[in-house]
């Protein structure tokens, strides 16, 4: 029994030993990278139009929807189409190009009916993705309803296992985004988030999106320096700073804890500067692309497009 004891606490320490050399890793990599700023652009006239708006913005990445995001039908995206975007990508020097799901997609979902037509259309805009050849897909875990959440947590990875078996990714990562928590919606917990990664049988296939608004009004006020410790401290243990893959950087219309999801422009919400220039300080953020999801404005008194805006403040808060 002693002799068995001791091999525990050994197998122990080698897990611990090698989840810390991962996590110095990807700090070291990550700390070597520039800061990569981009926005959600629309693609409306043509999937290609997008990196031209995102070059006019002055995005280093950029994140798309590959369909209409408010429907569950779509045209497929032809060989031409694709190629087109996929030469015009490649002139442009933007990196790092991700797209979101339809906000229509619950996979945690207790009905049959909707889970299943969710699952089939994950399905489809993933292979979209793959067409496309992007790095990501950012999916909301979804709303488990008239369930549980562990219940709703289920028939997440469910879903998730059987798109990996009809996609076969080799591009594109399927990213799970935190959440606001906004009526029974799953994910504005870092332990779900985590069960989730945990769960997925080919966790090789899934990352997480990090959303600056939705942390906040989840209750993760990472604007103090004890807040921010406990927050990378929760991702490291229950997700794994390898397994963040991208973040969107929005400033929130609502406080901390309020579990309400509203964007709002850099330095305008209660994360406000200060909050952002200690997130974009903390070498567990510092690397990843970063994308705007604020709202698509022009700016009355200077007549700038706030994305123009949002960009330059991001950047002026990693040089003070």
């Amino acid at each position: 029994n002693r002799f068995r004891r001791l091999a525990c606490v050994l197998a122990c320490i080698v897990v611990w030993c090698v989840r810390l050399l991962s996590t110095v890793a990807v700090f070291n990599e990550k700390s070597k990278m520039p800061y990569r700023f981009g926005s959600h652009m629309s693609v409306a006239g043509g999937l290609h139009l997008a990196i031209d708006r995102a070059v006019e913005a002055g995005c280093d990445v950029m994140q798309i929807f590959s369909k209409n995001n408010n429907q569950w039908n779509c045209k497929p995206i032809s060989d031409a189409d694709a190629a087109l975007f996929e030469s015009t990508w490649k002139e442009s020097g933007i990196g790092a190009t991700i797209a979101h799901t339809s906000y229509l997609i619950n996979v945690a979902s207790p009905d049959d009916s909707l889970w299943q037509k969710s699952l089939d259309a994950l399905v489809v805009e993933w292979q979209r993705a793959e067409q496309l050849k992007l790095e990501g897909l950012v999916m909301h875990p979804g709303a488990h309803l008239k369930s549980t959440a562990q219940e709703g947590l289920e028939r997440v990875a469910k879903a998730v296992d059987l798109a990996i078996g009809s996609v076969r990714p080799k591009y594109c990562r399927l990213l799970l985004e935190n959440t606001a928590g906004q009526g029974t919606c799953l994910g504005h917990q870092i332990e779900q988030l985590g069960w989730l990664l945990e769960a997925v049988k080919q966790p090789r296939h899934v990352g997480v999106c990090w959303d600056t608004c939705h942390a906040l009004a989840a209750g993760y006020d990472f604007r103090t320096a004890a807040g921010m410790k406990a927050m990378v401290a929760e991702l490291e243990k229950h997700v794994g700073l390898e397994n963040l893959r991208a973040v969107h950087v929005n400033d929130s219309k609502k406080d901390c804890g309020s579990r309400v999801d509203r964007h709002e422009h850099i330095g305008f919400g209660f994360v406000g500067e200060a909050g952002f220039k200690r997130f974009l300080a903390s070498a567990a953020f510092k690397g990843l692309p970063m994308y705007l999801e604020t709202a698509k404005e022009i700016d009355e008194a200077s007549g700038e497009d706030w994305d123009v805006i949002n960009l330059r403040k991001l950047r002026e808060l990693c040089k003070k």
